[in-house]
């Protein structure tokens, strides 16, 4: 957490801010409190968004249908401005590290927590996208491992940036989002679909399996050019595990299963008090910790269970770059982007 500048706004809304908890291509997302006390992120857009009435206008419209948006595993948007000067949203704050901060601090996750983690990851992309969205931007950073199972964060917003009319970005033939887990189609520059979603959870599940990306490559375009172009190497992968996310990752949408088949491939999760590996939640204690300290001599409430959780509590990382090139004659991949 990084404190706040003396210029900042101290408030957004009726919320007071108390620190930067991060910040992306969209805006910075600041750590608050309510009049009641409850802990709350808030993410407010940068000046040369909110300046677009085109954007507010997006913005506005996925708010509503975010809203919409309920179950145990996912983000709600709980408050919204789109109309204040410096455009904003909140949501209540549960702690917990995000899924890459996890994997890289306390190392892959075991079998039977990836496939903890696999059904939520499902439940919640079955109920954003009953909801009418599509995430466009499921990767590590925008998952949660809180205290009492996963959160997923900042769903349906990634659409306000780069959709139809939008910013310069999306204008100058750029698309948005996190290379080395975007779909094939959305790597291309093509419309990410509800069906690209369900290729980017098989590539987190790789992740937390393996502690390493399935396409990360060396640059942007090798990590474009492997999404779209090169198989997985799954052989590290436990056969329990394999079965939930090879058909995930198959390059064609129509083959890939729906959310709900994901369940039935995933299967019955047994309950468990402490869902995650001892050193995950230990990350959670001292995340806690730190916020008790921050907000020494304030009146707070940290949310655990049940949900309403998180939506932001990590700030949203999408990289602009350009769409994947095709396969060269020589079969090298390309480099320039």
């Amino acid at each position: 957490m990084k404190p706040l500048s003396p210029s900042s706004p101290g408030t957004a809304g009726p919320y007071r801010l108390h620190a930067e908890l991060g910040r992306g291509g969209m805006g910075r997302v600041l750590l608050g409190t309510g009049a009641d006390g409850r802990i709350v992120a808030v993410k407010q857009v940068h000046a040369r968004l909110a300046a677009d009435e085109g954007f507010r206008t997006r913005f506005r419209r996925e708010v509503a249908a975010s809203r919409k948006v309920s179950g145990a595993f996912t983000a709600p948007v709980l408050d919204a401005d789109p109309d204040a000067a410096t455009p904003w949203l909140a949501s209540a704050f549960v702690a917990g590290p995000s899924l890459g901060a996890a994997v890289a601090a306390a190392g892959a996750l075991p079998p039977e927590d990836v496939r903890r983690l696999a059904a939520g990851l499902a439940a919640a992309l079955t109920a954003i996208h009953r909801a009418g969205l599509v995430h466009r931007d499921l990767k590590p950073e925008n998952v949660l491992l809180a205290e009492d199972g996963v959160r997923v964060i900042d769903f349906g917003i990634a659409r306000v940036v780069d959709g139809a009319g939008g910013t310069a970005l999306t204008q100058s033939g750029l698309v948005i989002g996190s290379p080395p887990f975007m779909s094939p189609e959305q790597a291309e520059g093509r419309e990410p679909t509800a069906s690209g979603d369900v290729f980017s959870l098989g590539s987190v599940l790789v992740l937390a399996a393996t502690g390493r990306s399935p396409f990360a490559g060396a640059s942007t375009a090798q990590s474009l050019y492997n999404v779209v172009h090169t198989e997985p190497d799954l052989t590290a992968l436990p056969a329990e595990l394999r079965r939930i996310v090879e058909p995930c990752l198959a390059k064609d949408p129509a083959a890939r299963p729906t959310p709900a088949q994901l369940q039935e491939f995933v299967g019955p999760v047994a309950h468990s008090v402490r869902p995650w590996p001892s050193a995950v939640h230990r990350m959670i204690e001292d995340q806690r910790a730190s916020i008790d300290r921050l907000l020494d001599g304030h009146e707070h409430t940290v949310v655990s269970a049940p949900p309403p959780p998180n939506a932001l509590a990590s700030a949203p990382t999408r990289t602009a770059v350009r769409p994947a090139p095709p396969a060269p004659p020589s079969g090298r991949p390309r480099t320039k982007v």
